[in-house]
């Protein structure tokens, strides 16, 4: 069976953090902080990753060697880019009473099956980045375990850590990072774009701020569609072929795309 969470208040969970990116660099402080559990290593093909990572933590040890990774730990997170995860099992000892976990929001939870029967997914929505405070509280949860006892347990590593915690399967969690790809991903794109045609003009992105907060405030207030302005919306092809006629390159053709997409999406919602 696997290690019931939280069963030994006088033992803390001994975990590890295999990967030292960007989601690890805030998961594994907030788990620790939260008094769940002792990270008790971190791995990382880069060194200095795992050793940035350790300087946030009470006592854990840095490694850069797969065969380092001890096998004495209570739990496993697996924190790696969705190509990584897979190859990475293939190379490690099999079998188990651990509980392994991954963070990836498009993968299975059944690519940690060989490492134990005590598997699932710990997929945080949220983008992370180094160097970028985030309240992880604040953070929605996406757990999947691959028994009810084993959900249960993930759910009580989570509960000190995240304030709401979901259950999601891998068709779920494959919908909801293709939604946020385009919700935050995608966007982020746009604004670097709109950053850098500022820029040209002797503008800081600063006086895009207001409307950025207004825009996203009004998505939540009234929807995404409802809130929709611009030329695009309007159909106002004159605006749009003045715009367009400033522009070049990619900026231009993604311009062109995203007008057509919104005329043909309020075109088809207005009817």
């Amino acid at each position: 069976m696997c290690t019931s969470v939280n069963s030994d208040a006088s033992a803390p969970l001994r975990i590890v953090f295999i990967g030292a990116g960007n989601v690890a660099s805030h998961l594994a402080p907030a788990i620790e902080n939260s008094g769940v559990g002792t990270v008790v290593q971190v791995y990382s093909r880069k060194l200095q990753s795992a050793l940035d990572l350790t300087v946030k933590l009470r006592n854990a040890q840095a490694v850069d060697s797969e065969t380092a990774i001890c096998d004495d730990a209570d739990v496993y997170l697996v924190s790696l880019v969705d190509d990584a995860i897979a190859p990475l099992v293939s190379r490690l000892p099999k079998g188990g009473d651990a509980l392994w976990l991954h963070t990836s929001g498009s993968v299975g939870m059944e690519v940690l099956a060989p490492m134990s029967k005590c598997y699932g997914v710990f997929y945080p929505l949220q983008t992370f980045s180094k160097g970028v405070e985030v309240d992880v509280s604040k953070v929605p949860l996406f757990v999947e375990g691959c028994t009810p006892g084993v959900e249960e347990e993930i759910r009580k590593l989570a509960a000190p850590v995240f304030s709401h915690i979901y259950h999601a399967d891998s068709h779920t969690r494959r919908m909801m990072h293709i939604s946020a790809v385009f919700a935050c991903n995608f966007t982020n794109h746009l604004w670097t774009i709109a950053s850098e045609l500022l820029k040209k003009e002797n503008l800081p992105f600063e006086v895009l701020h207001p409307l950025l907060e207004e825009t996203l405030k009004k998505a939540f207030a009234v929807s995404p569609e409802k809130g929709q302005t611009g030329p695009a919306v309007r159909g106002d092809r004159a605006i749009i072929n003045k715009h367009l006629s400033v522009l070049d390159g990619q900026p231009k053709e993604i311009y062109s795309l995203l007008s057509e997409a919104i005329i043909t999406h309020h075109n088809s919602f207005g009817k």
